[in-house]
């Protein structure tokens, strides 16, 4: 799966930047409405389209590894029968 490290790379350009980032600020600034970004870092598991993950590439300036990163889904359970 797919986890969208939002939240992580808000933290970590707020350091770098050396100011404080609202999701407000980060959705005027992409056009990608509050509430989709709200979910994002509710939901790392939030199924983004790859042109939001593009605006937020271009906003942090960054690569599309440093905002997103694939983990593998939990092995489904296998019932054996006896």
């Amino acid at each position: 799966m797919i986890i969208i490290n939002l939240q992580a790379m808000i933290f970590a350009k707020q350091v770098e930047w050396k100011r404080h980032i609202t999701l407000k600020e980060v959705a005027e600034s992409t056009g990608i409405s509050r509430m989709t970004l709200h979910r994002m870092v509710k939901n790392p598991a939030y199924n983004a389209c790859t042109e939001h993950l593009s605006k937020l590439c271009n906003y942090f300036d960054c690569d599309i590894s440093a905002l997103i990163r694939w983990q593998p889904a939990p092995a489904a359970r296998q019932v054996i029968a006896a």
